[in-house]
């Protein structure tokens, strides 16, 4: 069963998904639940109801949302890409959790998926409300954005500087394509990355394609990224159990790397899964290899919350 959530943050409100496992209502004990976190570029109505829907199914509330200034929820500029505002987020989805009569608040625990994952981990290092951690392929955004600069990082925030005094001065803000828009865009770019041509077919077809899902970036929060660490003092104040799902074929993503440093780092280390046989954007929607992830993540989440 799905209910819209309507999730209050400060000036702005948050667009929110709750799933909810089928059974008579008013009657059973109060559920465990999880925030999903969902994908940069990405609606609650893709990767996160692909989750989130599974979670529910196996027993698990779970609610996904719609980033501020993203999708269906309000903010402004729009297609704004914070990370220190995406990782709060969470926390005030669940202060909204924690107020449903249904769900539990000290059995509320986080779901985060490649830059979800690690925005999921940046803020359970300090909301410890959260009291179990489950990320699948969590991305360090930080880390990819510095590793993208062809001139290194400090002379892409030099050039982001400049933008910002002409934007300033025009009151035209600049936008950043997050894919090529369609797979005739990727072709005619010469792109022939196995991994970049997934994503294009997930999120610009209509495999996975969402109206709400602009495709776009706002270009000031890219200075926000380049200086962005997910992962900064997990090793002394993440102490939530954590499990990690990888798909198993992420050489040459970047996902590789950051699952690593963070199972190198998290103190409460409890399960680690890989996916046989696939790829990173595979693990959005295929479902063998979602259900899979769930099957683990649902014994998890049973079991510590």
């Amino acid at each position: 069963m799905r209910r819209q959530l309507t999730i209050p943050r400060g000036p702005i409100e948050l667009a929110g998904d709750l799933y909810l496992p089928d059974g008579p209502g008013g009657t059973a004990d109060p559920l465990r639940a999880v925030v999903v976190s969902i994908p940069g570029s990405s609606v609650k109505e893709q990767i996160g109801a692909n989750y989130a829907s599974r979670l529910a199914a196996g027993g698990i509330a779970a609610l996904t949302f719609d980033p501020g200034h993203q999708g269906q929820s309000s903010g402004e500029p729009r297609d704004l890409e914070d990370p220190y505002r995406r990782s709060e987020d969470i926390s005030y989805a669940i202060d909204a959790l924690s107020t449903v009569p249904a769900i539990d608040p000290q059995r509320i625990g986080v779901l985060g998926i490649c830059a979800g994952g690690g925005y999921a981990i940046h803020v359970a290092r300090t909301d410890h409300r959260i009291r179990a951690v489950g990320a699948v392929d969590p991305g360090e955004i930080g880390a990819s954005f510095r590793g993208f600069q062809p001139d290194g990082p400090v002379a892409a925030l030099d050039a982001l500087a400049a933008a910002r005094i002409e934007e300033t001065r025009t009151g035209r803000l600049t936008r950043e394509n997050w894919l090529p828009d369609t797979m005739a865009d990727a072709e005619a770019a010469g792109v022939t990355d196995v991994d970049l041509l997934q994503a294009v077919r997930y999120y610009r077809t209509g495999r996975g394609h969402d109206e709400h899902s602009t495709n776009r970036r706002l270009s000031r929060g890219d200075s926000l990224l380049l200086g962005f660490d997910a992962f900064h003092l997990v090793d002394q104040l993440m102490t939530q159990p954590l499990l990690l799902v990888l798909a198993e074929h992420l050489d040459g993503t970047g996902f590789d790397e950051s699952g690593e440093r963070l199972w190198s780092l998290a103190p409460n280390r409890v399960d680690r899964l890989v996916i046989k046989g696939a790829r990173h954007y595979e693990m959005y929607d295929v479902p063998d290899y979602v259900d899979g992830a769930v099957e683990r993540l649902v014994g998890f989440y049973t079991d510590h919350l």
